[in-house]
């Protein structure tokens, strides 16, 4: 099997957030579709369930997806795609609005938002799929939405929750022991610095001997 051909594909990146127990999750995913066009349409989304924003949907039922904008800063891809919410409050970072549900999201760098109602959940592997319907919309700025291909052409990895595009093992690539960020990547340049928290290149390990 050559797995070239659906590496063809691209995807657009999106931030979806739900709330569980008085605290705000979210992280960066890029398997958001659009499954049936009749009333309410319906969505398909998958995450990892190591993820925190994962069991939290589970909980609570609700999630609001923001598709990125593709002129959106770096900081949101970095900070809820790299960053656990076990440990920090992603969106202590940024000025956030809530939906209807009490989900939070954000309106700068996003082209629109789907506040979404979970109807059904498959465990397929390590990942949950959940199929959602929709509740609300609006339409945040113009413009097109960031796509994983995109993304790359700024130099910078896909996060590694994004659950439809790379294949790795639990070991690839390095970690940055401050704050967790994985770079996916054979090898790093003796004068990188952590995006996340500024960290130097000695402070990142292989996965594989973590």
């Amino acid at each position: 099997m050559n797995n070239a051909a659906y590496k063809k594909l691209d995807y657009s990146l999106s931030l979806i957030s739900t709330a569980e127990s008085g605290k705000n999750y979210g992280c960066i995913i890029n398997s958001l579709h659009q499954v049936t066009s009749s009333r309410p349409p319906k969505f398909t989304l998958s995450l990892n369930n190591d993820s925190a924003t994962c069991g939290a949907l589970k909980k609570s039922g609700v999630a609001a997806v923001t598709l990125l904008a593709k002129e959106a800063e770096d900081k949101v891809v970095n900070e809820f795609g790299y960053k656990s919410g076990r440990a920090v409050d992603k969106f202590a970072a940024f000025p956030f609005e809530t939906d209807s549900q009490g989900c939070p999201y954000l309106k700068e760098g996003m082209v629109s938002r789907l506040s979404l109602k979970v109807t059904e959940t498959v465990a397929i592997g390590s990942y949950t799929l959940f199929i959602c319907e929709l509740l609300d919309a609006e339409v945040l700025g113009s413009g097109d939405c960031l796509t994983v291909k995109e993304f790359e052409k700024r130099g910078e990895d896909v996060p590694p929750v994004a659950p439809v595009y790379h294949e790795l093992s639990a070991d690839a690539g390095w970690k940055c022991t401050v704050c967790g960020y994985v770079r996916l990547a054979e090898d790093i340049p003796d004068d990188f610095i952590c995006p996340i928290c500024r960290a130097p290149r000695s402070k990142f390990v292989k996965r594989s001997e973590v």
